[in-house]
């Protein structure tokens, strides 16, 4: 039987809202802010502090959508001058979506700088060329491409997250795992970060398709590096036991309001350092300090 609301006495104290709840997902680039600097999970996460666009991160953003369309063309088509022709197209395509990008390409007094941006675009079109030493696209056919891939763990934790290509070999339905980066392939001491988010996306296609990925690849188009690694169901349990450790600490942290900062060479990147202890700034206030203690309910998704 369904109860009426009561209506609240006079005397009653007003109800307070709600505190927002923590998110229950983890994609490898929140983990990856999570195992980076904590403080700077909680402020992309929770606080969903704003952060300037840059020129770098457009660029990717610009060159990832040639990469997808190009393999709507059919396979002799594929060319090198093609692809170079489609990259003011998707520039436009995204300024269309995100006019506030505009401003990245601006004198000092507010006025458009043409040459800036001639020049900005020539390099993303020396990224997709590159990508042409080191692979034919006219002998690919993808089976997927800037695939969403989301799978629920038996914790309750959801994984999520975009694969920029999935291959799969015709005769023995193999799996390759292909993800672009428009950066210089890392020093070995910072290799495990990248390989740690293609086991994040074999993780999550084994357990939605059943069949552990042949092989994982990294194409690194700042310096023209391919990077390969092939799984074993092992290497994807050992992931999956690091991300549900690396849940309990989120979680831990949501619940304290604990999250600490950690200093870092990639601090000179952030855009948070303004509110950051380690540069003698202060964060917002925490806005989940209402949370009781209870783990995040399934279901309220965070940002991938």
């Amino acid at each position: 039987m369904e109860i009426p609301a009561q209506s609240p006495s006079p005397d009653a104290a007003p109800a307070r809202p709600a505190p927002p709840r923590p998110p229950s997902s983890l994609s490898p680039s929140r983990a990856a802010d999570f195992m980076r600097c904590p403080l700077l999970y909680r402020l992309r996460v929770i606080d969903r502090l704003p952060e300037k666009p840059s020129a770098a991160a457009t660029r990717g953003t610009v060159v990832h959508a040639v990469l997808e369309r190009l393999f709507d063309a059919p396979a002799a088509d594929r060319t090198a001058d093609l692809a170079r022709s489609m990259v003011a197209g998707e520039w436009e395509r995204l300024l269309a979506a995100r006019p506030e990008l505009r401003g990245l390409f601006t004198a000092a007094e507010g006025a458009a700088d043409p040459a800036a941006l001639e020049e900005w675009l020539r390099s993303a079109e020396r990224l997709v060329d590159r990508w042409f030493t080191l692979e034919d696209p006219t002998r690919l056919e993808p089976a997927e491409r800037e695939l969403f891939v989301e799978t629920v763990l038996e914790s309750g934790l959801t994984l999520r997250g975009y694969v920029d290509r999935l291959d799969v070999a015709p005769a023995s339905g193999d799996l390759r795992v292909v993800d672009y980066k428009t950066g210089k392939a890392p020093r070995p001491e910072y290799a495990d970060e990248p390989l740690f988010q293609m086991k994040f996306y074999a993780l999550v296609l084994w357990r939605l398709r059943g069949v552990v990925p042949r092989r994982l690849q990294l194409v690194y188009l700042g310096s023209g590096d391919v990077m390969t690694y092939d799984p074993s169901e092992a290497d994807l349990r050992a992931v999956e036991r690091k991300l549900l450790a690396l849940w309990e600490a989120i979680t831990e942290a949501t619940r304290s309001g604990d999250w600490r900062p950690r200093r870092s060479p990639l601090c000179g990147w952030c855009d948070h350092q303004a509110v950051c202890p380690e540069f003698g700034g202060t964060p917002p206030p925490y806005p989940l300090v209402e949370i009781s203690g209870a783990p995040p309910a399934v279901g309220e998704n965070g940002p991938v």
